[in-house]
């Protein structure tokens, strides 16, 4: 079975489901979609209230007042912020305040505390505030009924800034999925762990743990698992039970030891096309147990099972979220330096790109091997050369993928 990578990708959407809403604490909302239209219950502000410290004033009162010609108030009274003084200010009277606290009764504007001598008992003011000056007016910012965000917004600080301020301690959001990722292969040996002929170090999955935690997962990395099929199907069992979507790396192509592609074939659920992509051919993509948890078969080369994870394996975490847009959002740049590239295959090259006065630009980096995990560390961006396309120069533009760009 032979795919194109969006006729592939269009399989692994139309699969996947948005997972249900529910309610969190605000704080554990942070970077989630929010699944409902938030009305707010209160104005903001609340009251009207002090902008800056100084005294509560009837401006009429400090007509004409200069610094060659300074108007003495007898001060009545003090104002701190979270209290709430039955205090007037009449005429030729003012009230000390502090920054956010009511204001008096009696009082339309504020004289900040530089135009003063700061006294306690009466106070000397050198300059006449406008009418209203330095009030904060209630309902000014939003009022009571006011819709203050839209289902579908993503929650990042400031939009959680607002929902603390109208009182929300909870919001209705899709929850983060839970990932479950695997590496097989006999060869594999945990960082840290002494190697003997023959062995490498396991890097795929911290590699896909770590790219699913950045896209917003929650992330179980169970590890390394032998070439035995039956361990690799118990595992995989294991797990479907906190996962809502399985991630493995190795043993999907056609040679003797691709284990994890003999035992899921078996199942009937998951199928194992060829993608027309470089890197990153073998596929698997499919869904496993009683509630069809989605599972990503993906090479076992690093650089392979990167750039899968980004093609493929995001946009589905992202739909699962219910966080648009599921691709990431592609900018035009300048290819510093010219590759070929293979006739019927969508290429990903690692890049490191700029952006300056002529915009984006795209410097190849490491070789093309999917093996070379060297150069990938050293991009920071994916060049996208189209499958008619068999060679790049230095200056073409071309379509970039920015990969340490949060969303899109």
């Amino acid at each position: 079975m032979r795919r194109s990578v969006d006729e592939h990708l269009e399989v692994v959407l139309g699969r996947v489901r948005p997972l249900p809403p529910f309610e969190q604490p605000l704080m554990e909302a942070l970077g989630l979609v929010l699944c409902e239209d938030v009305v707010s219950p209160v104005s903001l502000p609340g009251f009207d209230n002090s902008a800056m410290d100084g005294y509560a004033v009837q401006a009429a009162d400090l007509a004409g007042a200069a610094q060659d010609n300074p108007i003495r108030l007898p001060v009545v009274g003090e104002i701190a912020a979270g209290r709430s003084e039955p205090i007037v200010v009449t005429r030729g009277t003012c009230v000390r305040i502090m920054t956010g606290a009511p204001m008096p009764r009696g009082a339309d504007s504020i004289v900040p505390v530089e135009w003063t001598d700061g006294g306690a008992a009466s106070v000397r003011i050198t300059q006449q505030p406008p009418l209203g000056a330095s009030v904060r007016r209630a309902g000014e910012d939003l009022k009571a009924g006011d819709k203050v965000m839209d289902a579908g917004t993503v929650l990042g600080p400031r939009q959680i800034a607002v929902l603390a301020a109208v009182g929300r301690a909870r919001v209705t959001v899709r929850p983060r999925p839970r990932v479950v990722v695997v590496s097989t292969g006999a060869e594999l040996r945990e960082p840290g762990t002494r190697l003997h002929e023959g062995q490498i170090y396991d890097s795929n999955s911290y590699t896909l743990a770590a790219a699913a935690r950045e896209a917003g997962a929650v992330v179980y990395r169970v590890g390394i698992v032998d070439d035995d099929p039956k361990k690799i199907m118990d595992a995989l069992s294991d797990q479907l039970v906190r996962a809502d979507l399985v991630i493995t790396s190795g043993g999907v192509s056609k040679g003797v030891y691709d284990v994890v592609k003999e035992v899921l074939s078996k199942l009937g659920t998951i199928d194992f096309p060829e993608v027309a992509m470089q890197p990153g051919k073998p596929q698997g993509f499919g869904v496993m147990g009683e509630d069809e948890v989605p599972i990503f078969t993906l090479p076992g080369n690093p650089v392979s099972a990167y750039v899968s994870f980004e093609v493929f394996v995001r946009p589905a975490l992202r739909k699962l979220m219910g966080a648009m847009p599921y691709r990431r959002t592609p900018v035009q740049g300048i290819v510093l330096d010219g590759f070929a590239s293979p006739a019927g295959k969508r290429q990903f090259v690692r890049a490191a790109a700029t952006s300056g006065d002529q915009g984006w630009m795209a410097s190849t980096v490491g070789g093309h091997g999917s093996h070379l995990l060297g150069g990938l560390s050293r991009s920071n961006a994916l060049i996208v050369v189209p499958e008619d396309v068999t060679a790049v120069r230095a200056g073409d533009q071309a379509e970039l993928w920015l990969l340490d760009e949060e969303t899109g």
